[in-house]
């Protein structure tokens, strides 16, 4: 996996999907069913990588897609052209998920373009390897625990007030959730919060009809891992300890989201998916 990937890195997450070499695989694999017809949906993160993929997968489902993207423009007017290539309405917003008012705004457009919300998947986040905890610097921490919970926090405010009997909103947690990571600490972290936040944000929405559920990825190459987000000693054997041996890519986890976004999965609710590769892991 790795080739050219080790030469990859950039100062500002996630990194740009244009860039990677081998590109990731975001295309759908099975033509559509209207699982998602006529549905909106606001997917964070959706520039590149796993995000991208859902977005491609909810469009040929029927979706139309509001695009939250923190910095790469060019890779969300791909997303958006993708998108639109299935058939579907796009808007790509560029939006900082650590703000409460980016959130807000983001949320007000998709309004004003689509009229309703049906979905909404959590999926941006950021990671930074440290290998010793006293590396991790009090800006990293507050900004690792910023775009990963509290932008979630602030999504979902935001869309509340717009999501009715039916909706359902996917969160993006991980499997070092589940299994640690040592050169992750802040991010395991995160994503253990992420994981009580979708279980407890369940029990507070399902009586209003609204369902919230999680997907924990493996290793998935995508933009965030070569461009900042792993050392490059992992980066050479990236994804080589799970049981297949390699890293899963974007169109392997997009199935898992658009599952729990659908009726498909109308009786779960507080749930989590693990396409990890084969990593057996409790919860």
């Amino acid at each position: 996996m790795s080739q050219n990937a080790e030469m990859i890195h950039e100062d500002a997450l996630p990194g740009h999907e244009s860039r990677l070499d081998p590109k990731p695989d975001w295309q759908p694999r099975y033509p559509g069913s209207g699982r998602l017809q006529d549905k909106v949906a606001i997917v964070t993160g959706a520039d590149s990588g796993i995000g991208r993929a859902v977005a491609a997968l909810f469009a040929r489902e029927g979706a139309d897609v509001a695009i939250v993207y923190l910095l790469e423009d060019d890779d969300a007017a791909e997303t958006k052209r993708i998108v639109e290539s299935e058939g579907r309405k796009a808007i790509a917003i560029r939006a900082d998920v650590g703000s409460r008012e980016a959130c807000d705004q983001a949320v007000r457009r998709a309004m004003e373009v689509f009229g309703r919300i049906d979905v909404l998947v959590n999926n941006a986040g950021e990671q930074h390897p440290d290998k010793d905890i006293t590396e991790i610097s009090e800006d990293q921490l507050r900004r690792t625990f910023q775009t990963n919970i509290f932008g979630m926090f602030f999504m979902v405010q935001a869309a509340r007030p717009h999501l009715g009997n039916g909706a359902a909103i996917i969160n993006c947690t991980s499997v070092t959730m589940y299994k640690g990571s040592a050169e992750l600490l802040d991010y395991s972290s995160t994503k253990g919060a992420i994981t009580a936040f979708t279980r407890s944000l369940s029990e507070n929405l399902v009586g209003e009809g609204i369902r919230v559920n999680a997907v924990a990825p493996g290793p998935i190459w995508t933009p965030l891992n070569p461009c900042g987000g792993a050392s490059e000693e992992k980066l050479e054997n990236f994804g080589e300890d799970t049981p297949m041996g390699r890293p899963g890519q974007p169109n392997e986890v997009a199935p898992s989201f658009l599952f729990l976004a659908c009726e498909d999965s109308s009786y779960m609710s507080g749930q989590v998916l693990h396409p990890n590769g084969g990593v057996v892991v409790n919860g």
